[in-house]
């Protein structure tokens, strides 16, 4: 599975930003696809997650009420809906796609996009 990522750019605080991610050479139908990120100097942190065979949903503390990650099954695609955005928001966002396991941990994910950058001015 190939994945791109795309969707980011500069946005002032309180704003929204819609990212994309797409899937190439195989469905996302048996997989968990996840959106992570990370700042500069910080370890790359879970965002949110969604299970494709059902739709389950999973968002981190940080972004519940904010994030919202929904999937597109014609385009094969995931999407990253980010409103209320915040300086401390700014990181490179991955997405990425697993065959199991738990969807916090990035070790669950044989798959990663090439990330795209958010930047969140005050």
């Amino acid at each position: 599975v190939q994945l791109q990522a795309s969707g980011g750019g500069l946005v002032q605080a309180g704003g929204s930003l819609r990212l994309s991610c797409a899937a190439s050479g195989r469905s996302f139908s048996s997989y968990r696809v996840g959106w992570f990120r990370q700042a500069p100097g910080k370890e790359r942190e879970f965002v949110a997650a969604i299970i494709w065979s059902g739709g389950s949903t999973f968002h981190a503390n940080s972004v519940v009420g904010r994030f919202t990650i929904s999937r597109d099954n014609a385009k094969n695609t995931v999407y990253l809906q980010m409103n209320s955005l915040k300086p401390e928001d700014t990181a490179v966002y991955y997405c990425a796609a697993a065959r199991g396991g738990n969807v916090y941990y990035t070790r669950s994910y044989d798959y990663w996009g090439q990330g795209t950058l958010v930047t969140v001015s005050s």
